[in-house]
């Protein structure tokens, strides 16, 4: 027998359309009794750590020192037709196309909802996420691609001038790349452009060392030998993103949530008699929604299953969920009719 539910509504989880960067739970809002237990404690609060205007400044600082970075390895390779400065130039230029994208996911956080898209634009930042860790796949593959070629037919190279440009390449990625460390385990965009940036200081540092040893020995395939290194290097942090953004897409269930888990700890709680029907989804790379069934024993007036709900919905705060819907069952009653 099921529960009439049309009181659920007035505490479900509606907090899709609220900035992701205030601490705003409105399904919290009772406190469920914890006197002053306040959700600012951040157990699995992803988003909570998250300074948007940090992260904000952080991308657009990036984004210029990097396109600006961009236009001085081409003019240079160019001038000195180094095709190592030109291809690392092409590789720089689709992170700063990543990193406008990935701004541009954070900015569309904010978006408020609307009747068409319900959550608002939250999904953009794991289909960004998912882009990114695809372009940089792409880059690998011209990497490794350009330096077998180089490997089989080495040309000259200007291995001072490299080892310049290159180290200017280190000293720019490195400082973006810091701008994103503090944040970069809470959201998998922030980690994929920590990757992007610090795959191109790698990469930088790997020609700055070809292009020293060019300048003393006039071994022009070190340059292409290292670019091989370093994409093998680079591919196994990528693989990674790519399969984390790519669950999150399929709305798979995230990455540290345990449905087993968390189906354990809700029935533990009294009052709870099973829970099932579970989906567990993100909204976004910084926020989990999930929706469940909830039996509870016939006896319970509405009074106390809401009040069960409003604890349930408190742990699974701690469980990384910060939005659950719970449909109520209530437990058969033991029958006295005779013909039953």
């Amino acid at each position: 027998m099921e529960h009439t539910h049309s009181h659920d509504h007035n505490h479900e989880t509606h907090g899709h359309d609220h900035n992701p960067g205030e601490q705003d739970h409105s399904h919290d809002g009772h406190d469920h009794g914890h006197g002053g237990h306040s959700h600012s404690h951040g157990f699995g609060h992803h988003h909570h750590q998250v300074d948007l205007k940090e992260v904000n400044r952080a991308f657009v600082i990036g984004i210029v020192l990097n396109f600006a970075f961009v236009v001085i390895e081409v003019i240079v390779g160019l001038s000195i037709h180094s095709l190592s400065l030109l291809s690392d130039a092409g590789h720089n230029l689709a992170d700063v196309a990543s990193l406008a994208m990935s701004l541009m996911a954070f900015r569309l956080l904010k978006v408020k909802a609307t009747e068409k898209y319900t959550y608002g634009y939250k999904k953009t930042t794991i289909l960004v996420a998912l882009f990114n860790a695809a372009i940089l796949l792409l880059s690998l593959g011209a990497i490794g691609y350009e330096a077998l070629n180089r490997l089989a037919s080495p040309e000259p190279l200007p291995g001072k001038t490299i080892s310049i440009v290159a180290a200017i390449g280190i000293l720019i990625n490195t400082i973006t790349a810091l701008l994103f460390l503090r944040n970069k385990d809470n959201d998998l965009n922030i980690r994929g452009a920590f990757l992007h940036l610090l795959s191109d200081a790698i990469v930088s540092a790997g020609l700055v060392v070809g292009g020293i040893i060019i300048f003393y020995t006039n071994l022009f395939w070190i340059d292409a030998a290292l670019s091989l290194i370093i994409a093998i290097v680079i591919l196994f942090s990528t693989w990674q993103l790519l399969k984390d953004s790519l669950r999150l897409s399929l709305d798979g269930v995230p990455e540290g949530i345990e449905l087993n888990k968390i189906k354990a700890v809700v029935e533990k709680m009294k009052g709870v008699k099973n829970i099932h029907h579970i989906h567990i989804w993100a909204i976004s790379t910084t926020e989990n929604a999930l929706t469940a069934h909830l039996v509870v024993d016939h006896h319970s007036d509405m009074a106390v299953v809401e009040k069960l709900k409003q604890d349930i919905k408190h742990v699974l705060l701690h469980q990384k969920i910060q939005h659950a819907t719970l449909e109520i069952e209530t437990e058969n009653a033991p029958c006295e009719e005779p013909d039953c």
